[in-house]
């Protein structure tokens, strides 16, 4: 099977939603980025933060087995420094081998109310 995807990958809009309402961890509002590693080689994955008043964030570092896929929480990011909850941000994933990076969020910061976004990131 051909590489399918691409090396640099973008979410320009991201923001995680906080407070959120209701049990944990069901109801934590979260962003997610679900990383697709369809070739047979593992690859490490570094991530950096931008916001809008203050430097860049990074690297974080995600490993993910080949032909494998990794969901990973961006409020579970916490080293070089935890990602800041409700502010504005965009992320630059970068790997080694091509993959396909999808985004979604959880948005509970109404009581009773779950809404849940997906799309695709930025293929650079």
């Amino acid at each position: 099977m051909a590489d399918i995807g691409a090396r640099t990958w973008v979410v320009p809009g991201g923001r995680v939603p906080f407070p959120s309402h209701g049990p944990e961890p069901e109801y934590t509002g979260f962003d997610q980025l679900c990383v697709l590693n369809a070739t047979d080689r593992k690859a490490e994955l570094t991530l950096d933060f931008y916001y809008e008043d203050v430097d860049p964030v990074g690297p974080y570092r995600i490993m993910i087995g080949g032909r494998r896929i990794r969901h990973v929480r961006v409020n579970d990011l916490i080293d070089p420094e935890a990602v800041r909850l409700d502010r504005p941000y965009g992320c630059v994933l970068r790997s080694p081998v091509p993959v396909v990076v999808q985004f979604l969020r959880q948005d509970t910061r109404l009581p009773g109310v779950v809404a849940l976004t997906g799309t695709m990131a930025y293929p650079a």
